[in-house]
């Protein structure tokens, strides 16, 4: 099976046959990937009438366990975002009615963000419709080679962690 990044590595091997493209055989497949996969995001959080920043915070609420919520400083550190773009962020979700600030009983000055059943609700179902979708990009895989990919994805991204 043939796809469009042999082409790719065929016309730059004929060019240049003096490097080795091993590293574009991979990385251009993961970042078309991407591209789908990004795609597929998008599709499944608009149907719930999210975009992907708000799933973002979301998820990040509901992974975090009854009651939902997490410190402002907690969510920039799961969403890796500056705490101006938290601020914004948080403020909209606020307006939207899916979470809410309260405060922090462990301190008077801090605060809260917590998930409003609205967004639970949000939440949930935009990751149901992700999960359908990224079912389908491995359908075609093997469980022992979906595993497999798993683990060497996971290698290559230990160096960033």
């Amino acid at each position: 099976m043939r796809d469009e990044v042999d082409e790719l590595v065929e016309a730059w091997a004929r060019e240049r046959s003096d490097l080795d493209l091993g590293p574009v055989e991979v990385f251009s497949r993961i970042s078309r990937l991407s591209r789908h996969l990004d795609l597929a995001r998008r599709a499944a959080f608009s149907a719930e009438g999210i975009e992907s920043w708000e799933f973002d915070v979301l998820a990040a609420l509901r992974r975090a366990g009854t009651p939902y919520e997490l410190s402002p400083g907690r969510l920039l550190r799961e969403t890796l975002v500056t705490s101006g773009t938290m601020t914004n962020r948080v403020d909209r979700l606020v307006a939207r009615g899916l979470v809410e600030r309260l405060p922090d009983p462990a301190d008077r000055r801090g605060v809260k963000v917590r998930l409003t059943p609205d967004g639970k609700s949000a939440v949930d179902s935009a990751f149901t419709a992700l999960l359908e979708a990224e079912r389908g990009f491995l359908a075609d895989l093997p469980d022992a080679d979906r595993e497999r990919l798993g683990d060497l994805l996971r290698t290559l991204l230990t160096p960033f962690s």
